[in-house]
């Protein structure tokens, strides 16, 4: 009987503390609020909550009402199972009393005997809306209410007007509106002589209250994009086009009571522009180190060996690693400096960078690894990694090393002899026999004048065939080299080459169902191969000037129109509804079928 007791008391306690670990109690409230506006502030427990109380006194806002408290439970049955839910809220109404940001404390509510806090909140008080100016909305034929240019507009903003080379700024589209919008198109700008890294924004923006020009509007942003500069200079970003629908309600001649059950809209259309800005791009001052990397930003670097005692044919690796803010993914790999005696391999390579409104961010690591091949004691020198820090705006040099390296004799050699690897295996010289061989007296055969080799027209083929073959190859070799120097030539016929490998990256995407990583791939793909095939640098690309390019070559308009197409679709689809997976197949297999058919269109 007491081992019963005991192991209901225990199972009974292993019940309340697993119950105590999932209780989550949470307060939210709106981000922002206008003077005068009433809104909620509400506390959730996915218990059974009792005796709110706050921390401190809420001394910024009047409290209208509350707290009240109110209960849910909800019972699911899933596989026989039976899981029971209970919900506990406590609701204030609250009103501001003056403009400006404010805290509301965390709150402390018990839950079987326990007590648990909340989060704290932070709520924006804006100005009261102010009236809009007469003739805002005015009346059009048919007592259909216009949408004026005040009701709903979009801004593109800046974070710099004026930067340095290669140094990032954001840029961002927000969305102002008085109205509900629905859209039916984007065209955001080309952003042409920049390099572009989109912000990941969530999938359900939400809109938020912001008070601009006295007007207190639903906002939220669109769009987010780091740009680099690559050249300086004036450079001038290019407005947006956005088509919206707006829905009004129209306006009856006479009313009646039923008119607010029974009310009819009207569906207008809006054009929504962007202006122009022009960013002022500073070129980077002269005197760059000789280690300058092209980096732009605040970057540390930090190095190790993975031994400084090895063996001959043994592996040893400098693992160097990057990481800071900028313009992290355009740096250049800090170059080490291995003896002359050591196999060098390429550099493995890993970055993990992380794009926000608040930049680029990340790291980036770099793995040598080299084998030597003697004995001896050699020196790695010190490894130099220079950047252009904004902080200081100068350059800066950073330096790990140098490496001491003590390398033993390998197999079948001594210390200061060279060692014979082939990653095979290895063995002595060893004797097949003895060194004089005597002379065969017996068993001779004697052949006809007419049947030896030499001076034969069989003879004279073995050398007269190679002799030709190697004329064919010297006049096919110097073709060769002749068309490589025709840097635009070889690029044009590997045009098809490297968009496979895109696609083919593409494919890898579209199956692990990473939407925005797709399209982006076959964006690239297709600027990529555009780029090569017409010779012309991608940062000098656009959609018009490759609709010309193509008609120069005689490409037919339906195929062009298949390419911006396709080329408007990765476009729109990150700000469109989620694309379901046989749209993106569609797309897949059309950009597939329309390389193939530019490649047969235009042969070079």
């Amino acid at each position: 009987m007491r081992k019963l007791v005991f192991l209901f008391a225990f199972f009974l306690s292993l019940g309340m503390i697993t119950n105590a670990q999932n209780v989550v109690f949470k307060a939210s409230a709106p981000e922002a609020v206008a003077m005068g506006q009433q809104f909620r502030l509400t506390f959730t427990v996915n218990a059974d909550g009792k005796e709110l109380r706050l921390q401190e006194e809420i001394r910024d806002f009047e409290v209208l009402m509350g707290p009240s408290q109110s209960r849910s439970h909800s019972t699911r049955i899933i596989n026989g199972q039976s899981t029971t839910e209970t919900s506990t809220t406590f609701t204030y109404v609250l009103m501001a009393k003056k403009e400006g940001t404010f805290n509301i404390p965390p709150a402390v509510v018990k839950v079987n005997n326990s007590n648990y806090t909340s989060n704290g909140l932070t709520v924006k008080v804006l100005p009261a809306d102010k009236a809009a100016e007469a003739g805002n909305s005015q009346t059009q034929e048919g007592n259909a209410p216009a949408v004026s240019d005040n009701d709903i507009f979009m801004r593109m903003t800046v974070s710099k007007n004026s930067v340095y080379e290669q140094e990032g700024f954001l840029v961002t589209f927000k969305l102002y509106t008085l109205v509900d919008p629905s859209f039916r198109s984007y065209k955001f700008p080309e952003f042409e002589g920049f390099l572009a890294q989109e912000v990941e924004l969530p999938e359900n923006k939400q809109f938020t209250l912001e008070n601009y020009n006295g007007r207190n509007y639903q906002s939220v942003i669109l769009k987010q994009t780091v740009l680099y500069p690559q050249r300086s200079g004036k450079i001038t970003i290019e407005g947006g086009r956005f088509e919206a629908i707006v829905r009004v309600p129209t306006q009856q001649r006479v009313r009646s009571i039923f008119d607010d059950f029974f009310a009819t809209y009207r569906d207008v259309n809006k054009t929504l522009t962007t202006a122009p800005v022009t960013i002022d791009v500073k070129p980077l001052p002269s005197g760059k180190p000789a280690s300058y990397s092209g980096g732009v930003g605040d970057f540390n670097m930090t190095a190790s060996i993975s031994s400084d005692h090895v063996k001959a044919n043994e592996a040893v690796t400098v693992n160097i690693k990057i990481d800071g803010t900028g313009n992290i993914r355009l740096v250049k790999n800090p170059e080490v400096i291995f003896p002359n005696d050591f196999d060098a391999y390429d550099p493995k390579v890993e970055t993990n960078i992380r794009t926000t409104a608040a930049g680029v961010s990340g790291s980036k690591m770099i793995e040598y690894m080299a084998i030597p091949r003697y004995g001896g004691d050699f020196e790695i020198p010190a490894i130099q990694f220079s950047y252009f820090d904004l902080k200081s705006n100068s350059y800066k040099t950073l330096t790990a090393g140098p490496y001491k390296l003590h390398v033993e004799k390998g197999e079948g050699g001594d210390t200061n002899s060279p060692v014979v690897s082939n990653f095979g295996n290895r063995e002595n010289v060893r004797y097949l026999g003895q060194d004089i061989r005597y002379l065969k007296v017996k068993g001779f055969n004697f052949v006809s004048k007419s049947d030896i080799f030499y001076g034969s027209f069989m003879y004279l083929l073995c050398y007269l065939i190679p002799a030709i073959l190697f004329i064919v190859f010297f006049i096919v070799y110097r073709k060769q080299i002749k068309e490589n120097s025709n840097l635009a030539l070889v690029r044009t016929k590997k045009a098809n080459k490297m968009a496979v490998k895109r696609l083919k990256i593409a494919g890898k995407l579209l199956k692990e169902n990473k939407r925005e990583e797709f399209y982006e791939e076959v964006l690239r793909a297709l600027w990529g191969y555009l780029s090569d095939k017409l010779s012309i640098p991608q940062a000098d690309l656009t959609k018009d000037n490759v609709e010309v390019e193509l008609n120069k070559y005689g490409v037919d308009e339906a195929l062009i129109n298949e390419f911006m197409e396709i080329l408007n679709t990765c476009e729109f689809a990150r700000y469109a509804p989620s694309q379901g997976h046989e749209e993106m197949d569609k797309l897949y297999e059309m950009t597939v079928d329309a390389i193939g058919k530019m490649e047969n269109t235009i042969k070079k």
